[in-house]
């Protein structure tokens, strides 16, 4: 994967609804500013349960989007990363009909993971308990089967999303299909989507056990077999993705999105500081995803600190609601249909309260931070919640999922706010120094001051968050100290 900046985003949300669009939208009205695009599930249906997260066909692109051809044109021009839905496959799929159809003598019967599997002997109200929850709720849904018998089958996520034994030899072969077909298609790299509860074990969480690390580690060798890389997609404890980074090639650094808040929200940069000295390297840095704004990235664990103190924390969260104008408090939470209890449901702009100042400062903050910055469609184009589509659906994540038309896309990118960030997208593509080391130098608690060196290139950002201003300066082939005039 380039050392550039990545868009993540929906092919249907963002311009005329095509991959072929897409294509056409990165190579001229967003010319230069990526380098790469992680295209959210575009299998089919794209549109199902879980936006796509609950796929009936992991090997088929819904044809509303376009086929495999168009994902091909694509690669030629730009990385491109797709999901890898490893938990669980959808309740309409053609493997689990077959089991209901069938029950034990399904040929797809491994695959399907029933709560015999765990618990041949019945769990206790204990294991149960200690049994970790994205979700309120049990962790399985009861399933008639044709002859009448009931099922009870795990679904970590929702009853319409099917969780599979990864480690029976059908769960294997269907995790090694979806590789095969992706490496055909030239997909270069994949995100392994729920993989932390990929495995269940008696009398564990059965999220993030020893077990999940040696899975993890084993999928993604059987993609590097194949020229693919790995990037994980974990919530959890910051020391957690420390360990996990370790193992495969990338980890998304979720704490950022909340750490660079408690920067602007409270003039003080200590705890991002803090972070930037122990954070893992080889990340893919976001501010915001299609997901919520996650807390527990950052909050303390079983009475260890976290990266924020807790009462710090939650004096962040109601400023996010503050500034939204309480529009994300109805999304988040049982306010509304959420998977995950523990994110905040906002776009990242309505969370600083629109300011768009305070939002270039943001950006460049991750543009400069160590790790490859991914940009969400949303993010790119500073969209506000949408609280049409969340009155529609009734899914606490749409507030932030909004349908840009190649119009909006158009008007946004003439907005001088937009310039600006444009600016500062091109000059962390271009810029020589962003290949070489990095350097967090000592300042006052108010002061961000990072910097990169790569021989004779350098760049420096410098944020005083006591006025809200930012600087950033640059070295030319001739050793000249230029300014990025934003």
């Amino acid at each position: 994967m380039k050392n550039k900046i990545q868009l993540i985003t929906y092919v249907d949300r963002f311009g005329k609804g095509k991959i072929a669009d897409l294509n056409n939208l990165i190579s001229n009205e967003l010319k230069g500013l990526v380098g790469g695009v992680h295209i959210l599930p575009f299998f089919y249906p794209y549109d199902g349960a879980d936006a796509g997260f609950d796929p009936i066909d992991h090997n088929q692109i819904d044809t509303r989007l376009g086929e495999w051809n168009d994902i091909r044109e694509l690669t030629r021009k730009v990385d491109v990363m797709s999901d890898v839905i490893v938990n669980h496959i959808s309740a309409d799929s053609p493997q689990f009909i077959d089991f209901l159809e069938h029950g034990s003598s399904s040929q797809y019967a491994d695959l399907i993971l029933t709560k015999e599997k765990v618990f041949p002997e019945g769990a206790t109200k204990d294991e149960l308990a200690k049994i970790y929850r994205p979700r309120p709720g049990s962790p399985f849904t009861s399933f008639q089967l044709k002859d009448g018998s009931t099922q009870l089958v795990w679904t970590t996520f929702t009853s319409n999303q099917i969780d599979i034994d990864v480690y029976s030899d059908a769960g294997e072969a269907y995790l090694e299909n979806i590789l095969d077909v992706f490496q055909k298609s030239g997909i270069n790299m994949i995100r392994l989507d729920a993989a932390g509860y990929a495995i269940k074990k008696a009398g564990t969480t059965c999220f993030m056990i020893e077990e999940t690390f040696d899975f993890i580690s084993q999928l993604t060798q059987k993609a590097k077999t194949r020229g693919i890389k790995v990037l994980v997609e974990i919530h959890s404890f910051y020391k957690t993705q420390i360990e996990i980074a370790k193992r495969v090639d990338y980890v998304y650094d979720f704490a950022l999105p909340v750490l660079v808040l408690d920067c602007l929200f409270n003039r003080n940069a200590t705890n991002l500081k803090n972070w930037l000295k122990v954070a893992p390297r080889n990340v893919v840095t976001v501010l915001d995803t299609h997901d919520g704004i996650g807390i527990v990235d950052v909050a303390g664990e079983n009475g260890e600190v976290g990266l924020i103190a807790d009462d710090v924390l939650n004096e962040i969260v109601e400023k996010i609601h503050l500034n939204s104008k309480d529009t994300s408090r109805k999304a988040t939470g049982t306010a509304a249909s959420n998977l995950d209890l523990y994110q905040v449901n906002c776009t990242y702009f309505d969370a600083l309260g629109q300011d768009e100042n305070a939002y270039l400062i943001a950006r460049a903050i991750q543009f400069f931070v160590p790790g490859i910055p991914q940009v969400y469609y949303v993010g790119l184009l500073a969209g506000k919640n949408d609280m049409n589509l969340l009155a529609k659906t009734g899914v606490g994540r749409d507030i932030n999922r909004h349908y840009f038309t190649y119009e909006e896309i158009l008007e946004t990118t003439q907005k001088s706010w937009f310039v600006n960030l444009k600016k500062l997208m091109q000059f962390r593509n271009s810029h020589a120094s962003f290949d070489g080391g990095f350097e967090l130098q000592v300042s006052e608690s108010h002061i961000l001051n990072m910097k990169w060196v790569n021989g004779q290139n350098s760049s420096e950002l410098i944020v005083d968050l006591k006025k809200m201003e930012l600087s950033i300066s640059y070295s030319t082939v001739d050793n000249t100290i230029l300014r990025l005039n934003l």
